[in-house]
């Protein structure tokens, strides 16, 4: 998997892809960074990126030119006119990180780690001009209903999600497949079978599950954000650990587990469970 990073702070990303799991997967090969100063595919001496939006108003907009450019170099082909489209490469994405974009998840996460090369174009000012949304990138992306000053850091966000997802980047591969976003609900009786008694500390909607009916409410196939993770010591300051986890009952743990991450999707993101 290669990233390519299309900006006009070429520094930004010294810190992040020197660390953890993005420094070993660029070190074995798994995926490959390359970082483009956009400066560098402008014409005039002052090296210009932006100019004044047309029709007035506040801010600076990067300009079509140099992004259009730069994206021809890195991949070696020409986007074309509005006469001539561009071919375009299924396993390569050109992606636009702004705040007007879809919202990323992990089930793009799931499908960008399918292709081959990403190029990441890092909006700055008021944004880009819209012709490079519409003709250069294949997909304009946000990362959450904020506004931030660059796309460079929601680029290395995507570039971490998605790197986990690539077989051999993480020490145990499960760990990717048992995290939040990752789990789906059951629908059969058996998914809670035995240890619904000891999820007093959870939701009600946990504890009323009874001998006689144990089934989860009639909700199937939704995401699921992590269950809470404890460590040692068992007892701090008097906050114990749930006793199903220490009592080495491995189908017990794992219907708590799913217990308690139903609880705390509904508490912290039930918008998930109307999907």
């Amino acid at each position: 998997m290669r990233f390519d990073l299309i900006t006009i702070f070429p520094e930004f990303f010294a810190g992040p892809l020197d660390h953890g799991i993005l420094r070993r997967a660029r070190e074995t090969g798994l995926v490959e960074v390359q970082v483009q100063d956009l400066r560098v595919f402008t014409k005039d001496r002052h090296r210009s990126v932006d100019d004044r939006p047309f029709g007035g108003g506040e801010g600076m907009v990067l300009k079509p030119e140099p992004l259009f450019e730069a994206v021809e170099a890195m991949l070696q082909q020409s986007f074309g006119s509005a006469e001539q489209p561009a071919v375009r490469d299924p396993k390569t994405a050109v992606v636009l990180m702004s705040a007007a974009g879809k919202l990323f998840q992990q089930e793009t996460a799931r499908r960008y780690a399918e292709l081959d090369r990403i190029v990441f174009l890092c909006g700055r000012y008021e944004g880009v001009d819209e012709r490079v949304a519409e003709y250069l990138a294949t997909e304009e992306i946000s990362i959450g209903d904020f506004v931030l000053s660059g796309g460079e850091l929601p680029a290395m966000l995507v570039i971490d999600a998605v790197t986990r997802l690539i077989p051999g980047a993480l020490g145990n591969e499960a760990s990717s497949q048992n995290e939040s976003f990752s789990a789906r609900l059951a629908s059969s009786r058996d998914s809670f079978q035995t240890g619904a008694q000891h999820a007093a500390p959870l939701a009600v909607n946990i504890t009323r599950m009874t001998n006689e009916d144990r089934r989860f409410p009639e909700v199937t196939n939704h995401l699921l954000l992590d269950f809470p993770h404890y460590t040692r010591p068992a007892d701090f300051r008097g906050w114990k650990v749930p006793e199903v986890l220490i009592g080495g009952h491995h189908a017990e743990v794992a219907n708590w587990r799913r217990a308690a991450a139903l609880e705390k999707t509904q508490r912290n993101r039930p918008d998930l469970l109307l999907r």
